[in-house]
Protein backbone atom coordinates (compact mmCIF):
# COMPACT_ATOMS: atom_id res chain seq x y z
CA UNK A 1 0.00 0.00 0.00
CA UNK A 2 1.90 3.20 -1.23
CA UNK A 3 1.80 6.60 0.43
CA UNK A 4 -0.57 7.97 -2.58
CA UNK A 5 -3.11 5.90 -2.35
CA UNK A 6 -3.25 6.24 1.30
CA UNK A 7 -3.18 10.16 0.95
CA UNK A 8 -5.78 10.07 -1.94
CA UNK A 9 -7.74 8.05 0.53
CA UNK A 10 -7.72 10.23 3.49
CA UNK A 11 -8.36 12.91 1.09
CA UNK A 12 -11.41 11.39 -0.12
CA UNK A 13 -12.14 10.53 3.51
CA UNK A 14 -12.40 14.41 4.94
CA UNK A 15 -15.85 14.52 2.73
CA UNK A 16 -17.09 12.50 6.03
CA UNK A 17 -14.90 15.10 8.33
CA UNK A 18 -17.05 17.68 7.10
CA UNK A 19 -20.61 15.27 7.23
CA UNK A 20 -19.76 14.74 11.09
CA UNK A 21 -18.66 18.23 11.77
CA UNK A 22 -21.58 19.94 10.17
CA UNK A 23 -24.28 17.07 11.69
CA UNK A 24 -23.03 18.28 15.18
CA UNK A 25 -22.43 21.57 14.93
CA UNK A 26 -26.06 22.67 15.27
CA UNK A 27 -26.44 21.44 18.60
CA UNK A 28 -24.44 24.52 19.76
CA UNK A 29 -26.25 26.96 18.17
CA UNK A 30 -30.30 25.76 18.12
CA UNK A 31 -31.33 27.33 21.30
CA UNK A 32 -29.83 30.80 20.22
CA UNK A 33 -31.43 30.63 16.97
CA UNK A 34 -34.88 29.91 18.48
CA UNK A 35 -35.08 32.37 21.00
CA UNK A 36 -33.55 34.84 18.35
CA UNK A 37 -35.40 34.28 15.43
CA UNK A 38 -38.99 33.44 17.89
CA UNK A 39 -39.62 30.14 16.58
CA UNK A 40 -42.21 27.94 17.73
CA UNK A 41 -42.11 24.15 18.21
CA UNK A 42 -42.73 23.27 14.59
CA UNK A 43 -40.70 25.88 13.54
CA UNK A 44 -37.49 25.43 15.77
CA UNK A 45 -37.87 21.59 14.78
CA UNK A 46 -38.32 22.38 11.06
CA UNK A 47 -34.94 24.72 11.27
CA UNK A 48 -33.05 22.28 13.44
CA UNK A 49 -34.14 19.22 10.48
CA UNK A 50 -33.47 20.98 7.35
CA UNK A 51 -29.77 19.48 6.98
CA UNK A 52 -31.54 16.09 7.80
CA UNK A 53 -33.68 16.24 4.74
CA UNK A 54 -31.55 18.05 2.67
CA UNK A 55 -29.26 14.44 3.68
CA UNK A 56 -32.13 12.22 2.54
CA UNK A 57 -32.15 14.14 -1.27
CA UNK A 58 -28.14 14.13 -1.43
CA UNK A 59 -28.36 10.58 -0.87
CA UNK A 60 -31.41 10.22 -3.21
CA UNK A 61 -29.16 11.90 -5.99
CA UNK A 62 -25.62 11.30 -5.26
CA UNK A 63 -25.44 8.36 -7.58
CA UNK A 64 -26.32 10.68 -10.59
CA UNK A 65 -23.57 12.83 -10.44
CA UNK A 66 -20.83 10.38 -9.38
CA UNK A 67 -21.75 8.03 -12.50
CA UNK A 68 -22.37 10.88 -15.14
CA UNK A 69 -19.51 13.47 -14.05
CA UNK A 70 -17.21 11.12 -12.16
CA UNK A 71 -15.58 10.55 -8.52
CA UNK A 72 -13.36 13.21 -8.64
CA UNK A 73 -15.88 16.05 -9.77
CA UNK A 74 -18.41 14.86 -7.15
CA UNK A 75 -15.94 14.96 -4.88
CA UNK A 76 -15.12 18.70 -5.51
CA UNK A 77 -18.86 19.63 -5.35
CA UNK A 78 -19.24 18.40 -1.81
CA UNK A 79 -16.59 20.71 -0.88
CA UNK A 80 -18.33 23.32 -2.44
CA UNK A 81 -21.88 22.65 -1.30
CA UNK A 82 -20.10 22.23 2.59
CA UNK A 83 -18.52 25.96 1.97
CA UNK A 84 -21.33 27.75 0.62
CA UNK A 85 -23.46 26.44 3.60
CA UNK A 86 -21.16 27.50 6.55
CA UNK A 87 -21.37 30.71 5.05
CA UNK A 88 -24.53 31.30 4.27
CA UNK A 89 -25.80 30.03 7.64
CA UNK A 90 -23.23 31.91 9.89
CA UNK A 91 -24.39 35.46 7.78
CA UNK A 92 -28.75 34.09 7.76
CA UNK A 93 -30.48 37.16 8.92
CA UNK A 94 -33.65 34.44 9.36
CA UNK A 95 -35.21 31.84 9.73
CA UNK A 96 -35.98 30.98 6.39
CA UNK A 97 -32.33 31.88 4.57
CA UNK A 98 -31.04 29.56 7.16
CA UNK A 99 -32.92 26.57 6.80
CA UNK A 100 -31.86 26.98 2.98
CA UNK A 101 -28.33 26.97 3.72
CA UNK A 102 -28.86 23.84 6.20
CA UNK A 103 -30.54 22.05 3.58
CA UNK A 104 -27.66 22.83 1.10
CA UNK A 105 -25.08 21.46 3.52
CA UNK A 106 -27.62 18.42 4.19
CA UNK A 107 -27.32 17.75 0.32
CA UNK A 108 -23.71 17.76 0.38
CA UNK A 109 -23.21 15.02 3.59
CA UNK A 110 -25.72 13.23 1.21
CA UNK A 111 -23.83 12.95 -2.05
CA UNK A 112 -20.38 12.51 0.54
CA UNK A 113 -21.92 8.92 1.83
CA UNK A 114 -22.54 8.24 -2.22
CA UNK A 115 -18.92 9.13 -3.19
CA UNK A 116 -16.38 9.21 -0.61
CA UNK A 117 -16.63 5.36 0.22
CA UNK A 118 -17.69 4.44 -3.21
CA UNK A 119 -13.67 6.08 -4.80
CA UNK A 120 -11.86 4.93 -2.27
CA UNK A 121 -13.09 1.22 -2.31
CA UNK A 122 -12.59 2.13 -6.23
CA UNK A 123 -8.14 3.11 -6.04
CA UNK A 124 -7.51 0.37 -2.90
CA UNK A 125 -6.03 -2.81 -2.66
CA UNK A 126 -8.24 -5.45 -1.55
CA UNK A 127 -6.08 -5.93 1.57
CA UNK A 128 -6.32 -2.92 2.92
CA UNK A 129 -9.87 -1.16 1.31
CA UNK A 130 -11.94 -2.09 4.82
CA UNK A 131 -9.22 0.10 6.40
CA UNK A 132 -9.10 2.86 3.96
CA UNK A 133 -12.73 3.32 2.69
CA UNK A 134 -13.51 2.75 7.35
CA UNK A 135 -11.45 5.81 7.59
CA UNK A 136 -14.77 7.79 5.90
CA UNK A 137 -16.78 6.62 9.05
CA UNK A 138 -13.63 7.53 11.43
CA UNK A 139 -14.13 11.23 9.83
CA UNK A 140 -17.52 11.49 10.59
CA UNK A 141 -16.50 10.07 14.43
CA UNK A 142 -13.78 12.43 14.21
CA UNK A 143 -15.43 15.53 12.42
CA UNK A 144 -18.53 15.46 15.50
CA UNK A 145 -15.88 15.48 17.86
CA UNK A 146 -14.30 18.65 16.89
CA UNK A 147 -17.44 20.43 15.95
CA UNK A 148 -18.32 19.96 19.57
CA UNK A 149 -14.79 21.08 21.20
CA UNK A 150 -14.96 24.08 18.70
CA UNK A 151 -18.46 24.83 19.74
CA UNK A 152 -16.97 24.92 23.58
CA UNK A 153 -14.16 27.00 22.35
CA UNK A 154 -15.89 29.32 20.81
CA UNK A 155 -18.54 29.93 23.10
CA UNK A 156 -15.37 30.60 25.88
CA UNK A 157 -14.35 33.30 23.64
CA UNK A 158 -17.67 34.77 22.69
CA UNK A 159 -20.04 34.65 25.65
CA UNK A 160 -23.66 35.90 25.90
CA UNK A 161 -23.97 39.58 27.81
CA UNK A 162 -24.33 40.04 31.22
CA UNK A 163 -28.28 40.15 30.75
CA UNK A 164 -28.76 37.42 28.38
CA UNK A 165 -28.21 39.24 25.01
CA UNK A 166 -26.84 36.59 22.32
CA UNK A 167 -23.37 37.14 20.98
CA UNK A 168 -22.15 36.32 17.41
CA UNK A 169 -21.34 33.11 19.14
CA UNK A 170 -23.38 30.75 17.21
CA UNK A 171 -22.58 32.71 13.90
CA UNK A 172 -19.27 31.49 14.05
CA UNK A 173 -20.16 28.18 15.20
CA UNK A 174 -21.48 27.69 11.71
CA UNK A 175 -19.11 29.53 10.00
CA UNK A 176 -15.96 28.28 10.70
CA UNK A 177 -16.95 25.04 8.83
CA UNK A 178 -15.77 27.14 6.28
CA UNK A 179 -12.47 26.50 6.93
CA UNK A 180 -12.11 23.00 6.54
CA UNK A 181 -14.56 23.00 3.36
CA UNK A 182 -12.29 24.97 1.50
CA UNK A 183 -8.90 23.08 2.68
CA UNK A 184 -10.61 19.82 1.53
CA UNK A 185 -11.78 21.60 -1.90
CA UNK A 186 -8.55 22.35 -2.31
CA UNK A 187 -7.13 18.98 -1.46
CA UNK A 188 -9.52 17.21 -4.27
CA UNK A 189 -7.88 18.69 -7.13
CA UNK A 190 -5.00 16.43 -6.16
CA UNK A 191 -7.01 13.25 -6.77
CA UNK A 192 -6.94 11.40 -10.02
CA UNK A 193 -10.21 9.57 -11.15
CA UNK A 194 -11.38 6.87 -10.01
CA UNK A 195 -9.34 3.85 -12.70
CA UNK A 196 -12.48 1.77 -12.71
CA UNK A 197 -14.67 4.14 -13.54
CA UNK A 198 -12.57 5.41 -16.16
CA UNK A 199 -12.23 1.89 -17.45
CA UNK A 200 -16.37 0.78 -17.15
CA UNK A 201 -18.06 4.05 -17.25
CA UNK A 202 -16.03 6.57 -19.66
CA UNK A 203 -14.63 3.86 -21.55
CA UNK A 204 -11.56 5.79 -21.23
CA UNK A 205 -8.84 2.59 -21.17
CA UNK A 206 -5.61 4.17 -21.89
CA UNK A 207 -6.72 6.70 -18.74
CA UNK A 208 -7.40 4.34 -16.39
CA UNK A 209 -4.63 2.13 -17.12
CA UNK A 210 -2.58 5.30 -16.25
CA UNK A 211 -4.19 5.35 -12.84
CA UNK A 212 -4.15 2.24 -12.04
CA UNK A 213 -0.19 1.81 -12.78
CA UNK A 214 0.15 4.49 -9.90
CA UNK A 215 -2.36 2.73 -7.46
CA UNK A 216 -0.20 -0.55 -8.03
CA UNK A 217 3.29 0.65 -8.97
CA UNK A 218 5.09 -2.45 -7.63
CA UNK A 219 2.86 -4.55 -9.92
CA UNK A 220 4.11 -5.27 -13.95
CA UNK A 221 2.55 -3.98 -16.90
CA UNK A 222 0.96 -7.53 -17.32
CA UNK A 223 -0.76 -7.84 -14.18
CA UNK A 224 -1.73 -3.76 -14.58
CA UNK A 225 -3.38 -4.82 -17.92
CA UNK A 226 -4.87 -8.09 -16.37
CA UNK A 227 -6.97 -5.87 -13.98
CA UNK A 228 -7.83 -3.80 -16.79
CA UNK A 229 -9.31 -6.23 -18.62
CA UNK A 230 -11.31 -8.06 -15.65
CA UNK A 231 -12.83 -4.44 -15.21
CA UNK A 232 -13.86 -4.04 -18.83
CA UNK A 233 -15.03 -7.78 -18.73
CA UNK A 234 -16.81 -7.45 -15.65
CA UNK A 235 -18.27 -4.30 -17.01
CA UNK A 236 -19.72 -6.37 -19.95
CA UNK A 237 -21.06 -8.83 -18.10
CA UNK A 238 -23.19 -7.02 -15.78
CA UNK A 239 -24.48 -4.63 -18.24
CA UNK A 240 -28.03 -5.60 -17.85
CA UNK A 241 -29.27 -3.11 -20.41
CA UNK A 242 -28.18 -0.81 -17.98
CA UNK A 243 -30.94 -1.15 -15.44
CA UNK A 244 -30.59 -0.99 -12.22
CA UNK A 245 -33.77 -2.82 -10.29
CA UNK A 246 -32.92 -5.71 -12.40
CA UNK A 247 -33.10 -9.67 -10.28
CA UNK A 248 -29.50 -10.40 -11.08
CA UNK A 249 -29.06 -7.26 -8.26
CA UNK A 250 -31.20 -8.43 -5.82
CA UNK A 251 -28.53 -9.83 -3.72
CA UNK A 252 -26.41 -6.65 -3.24
CA UNK A 253 -30.11 -4.36 -3.82
CA UNK A 254 -31.14 -6.29 -0.70
CA UNK A 255 -27.87 -6.54 1.51
CA UNK A 256 -27.54 -2.99 1.00
CA UNK A 257 -30.86 -2.04 2.09
CA UNK A 258 -30.91 -4.21 5.00
CA UNK A 259 -27.38 -3.38 6.27
CA UNK A 260 -28.48 0.62 6.35
CA UNK A 261 -32.07 -0.47 7.74
CA UNK A 262 -30.72 -2.06 10.56
CA UNK A 263 -27.41 0.47 11.16
CA UNK A 264 -30.90 2.79 12.04
CA UNK A 265 -32.84 0.28 13.37
CA UNK A 266 -30.35 -0.02 16.52
CA UNK A 267 -31.53 3.30 17.64
CA UNK A 268 -28.11 4.69 17.49
CA UNK A 269 -29.17 8.33 15.83
CA UNK A 270 -31.83 8.25 18.23
CA UNK A 271 -29.87 7.83 21.13
CA UNK A 272 -26.95 10.05 19.92
CA UNK A 273 -29.63 13.07 19.39
CA UNK A 274 -31.56 12.42 22.53
CA UNK A 275 -29.02 11.87 25.33
CA UNK A 276 -29.88 14.37 27.31
CA UNK A 277 -33.81 13.63 27.02
CA UNK A 278 -32.87 9.74 28.15
CA UNK A 279 -30.63 10.57 30.86
CA UNK A 280 -33.45 13.05 32.41
CA UNK A 281 -35.14 9.87 32.20
CA UNK A 282 -32.91 8.19 34.86
CA UNK A 283 -31.88 11.49 36.60
CA UNK A 284 -28.72 12.07 35.51
CA UNK A 285 -28.72 15.81 34.27
CA UNK A 286 -25.65 16.67 35.51
CA UNK A 287 -23.79 14.18 33.76
CA UNK A 288 -26.03 13.64 30.03
CA UNK A 289 -24.25 16.89 29.07
CA UNK A 290 -21.07 15.32 29.91
CA UNK A 291 -21.91 12.25 28.25
CA UNK A 292 -23.42 13.86 25.19
CA UNK A 293 -20.79 16.01 24.46
CA UNK A 294 -17.52 14.80 25.16
CA UNK A 295 -17.95 11.29 26.46
CA UNK A 296 -20.07 9.70 23.63
CA UNK A 297 -17.48 11.73 21.15
CA UNK A 298 -14.45 10.48 23.08
CA UNK A 299 -15.48 6.62 23.09
CA UNK A 300 -17.14 6.71 19.58
CA UNK A 301 -13.87 7.74 18.49
CA UNK A 302 -11.70 5.62 20.09
CA UNK A 303 -13.64 2.30 19.05
CA UNK A 304 -14.37 3.22 15.62
CA UNK A 305 -9.92 3.40 15.85
CA UNK A 306 -10.00 -0.48 17.08
CA UNK A 307 -12.95 -1.24 14.22
CA UNK A 308 -11.00 0.09 11.56
CA UNK A 309 -7.86 -1.28 12.74
CA UNK A 310 -9.54 -4.73 13.25
CA UNK A 311 -11.78 -4.84 9.94
CA UNK A 312 -9.15 -6.42 7.41
CA UNK A 313 -7.80 -8.41 9.91
CA UNK A 314 -11.13 -10.22 11.56
CA UNK A 315 -13.25 -9.08 8.12
CA UNK A 316 -16.52 -7.40 8.07
CA UNK A 317 -19.05 -10.42 9.24
CA UNK A 318 -16.82 -10.76 12.27
CA UNK A 319 -16.81 -7.45 12.66
CA UNK A 320 -20.80 -7.68 12.96
CA UNK A 321 -21.19 -10.30 15.12
CA UNK A 322 -19.30 -8.98 17.68
CA UNK A 323 -21.47 -5.64 17.55
CA UNK A 324 -24.40 -7.43 16.92
CA UNK A 325 -23.77 -9.41 20.55
CA UNK A 326 -22.94 -5.69 21.75
CA UNK A 327 -26.21 -4.32 20.71
CA UNK A 328 -27.82 -6.76 22.17
CA UNK A 329 -26.23 -7.01 25.63
CA UNK A 330 -25.96 -2.94 26.00
CA UNK A 331 -29.91 -2.10 24.75
CA UNK A 332 -31.31 -5.45 26.77
CA UNK A 333 -29.67 -4.56 30.06
CA UNK A 334 -30.71 -0.62 29.33
CA UNK A 335 -34.29 -1.80 29.20
CA UNK A 336 -33.84 -4.05 32.05
CA UNK A 337 -32.32 -1.31 33.93
CA UNK A 338 -35.38 1.28 33.18
CA UNK A 339 -38.11 -1.36 34.11
CA UNK A 340 -36.52 -2.86 37.69
CA UNK A 341 -35.37 1.52 38.51
CA UNK A 342 -31.65 0.46 38.50
CA UNK A 343 -30.64 3.33 36.68
CA UNK A 344 -27.14 3.44 37.76
CA UNK A 345 -26.23 1.14 35.08
CA UNK A 346 -27.46 3.29 32.25
CA UNK A 347 -24.45 4.87 31.75
CA UNK A 348 -22.20 2.53 31.04
CA UNK A 349 -24.47 0.81 28.98
CA UNK A 350 -24.68 3.80 26.80
CA UNK A 351 -21.13 3.66 26.56
CA UNK A 352 -21.19 -0.25 26.10
CA UNK A 353 -23.72 0.53 23.28
CA UNK A 354 -21.67 3.28 21.39
CA UNK A 355 -18.65 1.11 21.47
CA UNK A 356 -20.62 -2.40 20.18
CA UNK A 357 -21.63 0.35 17.29
CA UNK A 358 -18.34 1.84 16.30
CA UNK A 359 -16.69 -1.16 15.88
CA UNK A 360 -19.47 -3.65 14.12
CA UNK A 361 -22.32 -1.17 12.46
CA UNK A 362 -20.26 1.83 12.29
CA UNK A 363 -16.85 0.68 10.65
CA UNK A 364 -18.65 -1.92 8.42
CA UNK A 365 -21.44 -0.52 6.78
CA UNK A 366 -20.37 2.42 3.93
CA UNK A 367 -17.12 -0.23 3.36
CA UNK A 368 -19.61 -2.98 2.44
CA UNK A 369 -21.73 -1.41 0.92
CA UNK A 370 -19.19 0.01 -1.68
CA UNK A 371 -18.03 -3.30 -2.20
CA UNK A 372 -20.79 -5.66 -3.09
CA UNK A 373 -22.18 -3.75 -6.28
CA UNK A 374 -20.77 -4.28 -10.01
CA UNK A 375 -18.45 -1.10 -11.18
CA UNK A 376 -21.36 -0.07 -13.28
CA UNK A 377 -23.65 0.50 -10.86
CA UNK A 378 -21.56 1.11 -7.58
CA UNK A 379 -22.74 4.52 -7.70
CA UNK A 380 -26.56 3.63 -7.84
CA UNK A 381 -26.30 1.21 -4.96
CA UNK A 382 -24.18 3.19 -2.46
CA UNK A 383 -27.22 5.98 -3.38
CA UNK A 384 -29.62 3.00 -2.31
CA UNK A 385 -27.98 2.04 0.99
CA UNK A 386 -27.37 5.59 1.60
CA UNK A 387 -30.88 7.00 1.04
CA UNK A 388 -31.80 3.79 3.18
CA UNK A 389 -29.90 4.96 6.01
CA UNK A 390 -30.95 8.63 5.86
CA UNK A 391 -34.90 7.72 5.38
CA UNK A 392 -34.63 6.09 8.53
CA UNK A 393 -32.82 8.10 10.19
CA UNK A 394 -35.26 10.81 9.37
CA UNK A 395 -38.06 8.65 10.27
CA UNK A 396 -36.98 7.87 13.81
CA UNK A 397 -35.39 11.45 14.97
CA UNK A 398 -38.92 12.58 13.98
CA UNK A 399 -40.55 10.11 16.16
CA UNK A 400 -38.54 9.73 19.38
CA UNK A 401 -39.43 12.33 20.90
CA UNK A 402 -43.31 10.90 20.65
CA UNK A 403 -42.48 7.86 21.63
CA UNK A 404 -40.09 8.87 24.72
CA UNK A 405 -43.65 10.46 25.80
CA UNK A 406 -45.71 7.60 24.68
CA UNK A 407 -44.30 4.30 25.76
CA UNK A 408 -41.83 3.59 28.50
CA UNK A 409 -38.26 3.21 28.26
CA UNK A 410 -38.26 -0.22 28.92
CA UNK A 411 -40.24 -0.76 25.62
CA UNK A 412 -38.52 1.43 23.41
CA UNK A 413 -34.83 -0.33 24.05
CA UNK A 414 -36.49 -3.89 24.28
CA UNK A 415 -37.97 -2.93 21.09
CA UNK A 416 -33.84 -1.65 19.73
CA UNK A 417 -32.77 -4.89 21.21
CA UNK A 418 -35.42 -7.20 19.14
CA UNK A 419 -34.12 -5.58 16.02
CA UNK A 420 -30.85 -6.49 16.75
CA UNK A 421 -31.79 -9.93 17.53
CA UNK A 422 -33.17 -9.95 13.68
CA UNK A 423 -29.73 -8.16 12.71
CA UNK A 424 -27.71 -11.23 14.06
CA UNK A 425 -29.79 -13.69 12.35
CA UNK A 426 -29.34 -11.64 9.44
CA UNK A 427 -25.46 -11.72 9.64
CA UNK A 428 -25.28 -15.72 10.84
CA UNK A 429 -27.24 -16.69 7.78
CA UNK A 430 -27.12 -14.28 5.06
CA UNK A 431 -24.51 -11.45 5.20
CA UNK A 432 -21.54 -12.62 2.93
CA UNK A 433 -17.61 -11.97 3.62
CA UNK A 434 -15.91 -9.17 1.43
CA UNK A 435 -12.60 -9.08 3.30
CA UNK A 436 -9.33 -9.33 1.16
CA UNK A 437 -11.60 -10.16 -1.90
CA UNK A 438 -11.48 -7.83 -5.20
CA UNK A 439 -14.22 -6.11 -6.58
CA UNK A 440 -14.64 -8.38 -9.74
CA UNK A 441 -13.97 -11.40 -7.52
CA UNK A 442 -17.15 -10.40 -5.30
CA UNK A 443 -19.56 -10.16 -8.27
CA UNK A 444 -18.96 -13.55 -9.18
CA UNK A 445 -19.44 -14.75 -5.34
CA UNK A 446 -22.68 -12.69 -5.43
CA UNK A 447 -23.74 -14.20 -8.43
CA UNK A 448 -24.54 -11.32 -10.81
CA UNK A 449 -22.56 -11.95 -13.57
CA UNK A 450 -23.68 -14.73 -16.27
Amino acid sequence: MKNRVVLWSVTASLAGFLFGFDTVVISGAEKTIQGLWDLNKFQHGLAMSAALWGTVVGAGIGGIPTDAFGRRKTLLSIGILYFVSAVWSGLATDDISFMIARFIGGVGVGISTVASPLYISEISPPGSRGKLAGMFQFNIVFGILVALLSNYMIARILPDGPNGEPSAAWRWMLGIEAIPALIYSLMCFTLPESPRWLIAEKGDRAAGLAVLKQVMPDQSSEEVEQLANEIEVASKQTTVARRFWHTKLMVPIMLAFLIAFFNQLSGINAILYFAPRIFELTGLGKEAALLQSVGLGVTNLIFTFVGLALIDRFGRKTLMLIGSFGYIASLGLCSWAFHTEHFSIVPACIFAFIAAHAVGQGAVIWVFISEIFPNRYRAKGQALGSETHWIFAATLTLVFPYAVETFQATYIFGFFCFMMVLQLVWVIFMMPETKGVPLEEIERKLGIHE
